[in-house]
């Protein structure tokens, strides 16, 4: 019996990529006033932390491209990305995001309670010491990052 978070994070991903839809590349780099991020740095930062959670921790390899985790990861952004970083189109960031629900699947779907060698502790102070524990975080995590999608949508009106 597959794990509920897994389906969960397989519905909350198919919400990621339709909001990805109709986006445009130059659309996906305008950055609405009073942000430092745009609607790329927004996919390409929930493929980056799901992809460390979910892989690093638990010790299993990460499918980074060159160049993804200098500008997608925490505390990076578009207005501070190094020029020699080749960004990647739109569909190149869905592809990533389509297949990584099922790379994760079939890696951490009997391993959900397992303890990860290092847990690590949140900025908030959350203490995550299995892949259920990260998932479970990375749910949260990509919701909030979905309603910054709608939100810079809307600012931008697309």
């Amino acid at each position: 019996m597959e794990h509920a978070l897994i389906k969960q994070l397989d519905f909350v991903r198919s919400q990621t990529l339709k909001a990805m839809q109709g986006i445009t590349e130059e659309e996906a780099d305008r950055i609405p006033e009073g942000f430092r991020n745009n609607l790329r740095w927004q996919f390409g930062h929930i493929y980056v932390v799901l992809e460390r959670h979910a892989f690093q921790y638990i010790g299993l390899p990460l499918h980074l491209p060159e160049g993804y985790k200098e500008q997608f990861e925490y505390n990076t952004s578009p207005l501070t990305r190094p020029e020699s970083v080749r960004v990647p189109a739109l569909p190149e960031i869905e592809g990533l995001m389509k297949e990584q629900v099922g790379r994760i699947r079939e890696a951490l779907g009997g391993r959900m309670q397992e303890e990860v060698p290092e847990p690590y502790r949140t900025s908030s102070g959350a203490l995550l010491k299995t892949p259920e524990d990260f998932l479970s975080l990375d749910l949260y995590h990509e919701g909030m990052h979905f309603g910054v999608i709608k939100l810079y949508k809307a600012l931008l009106s697309l």
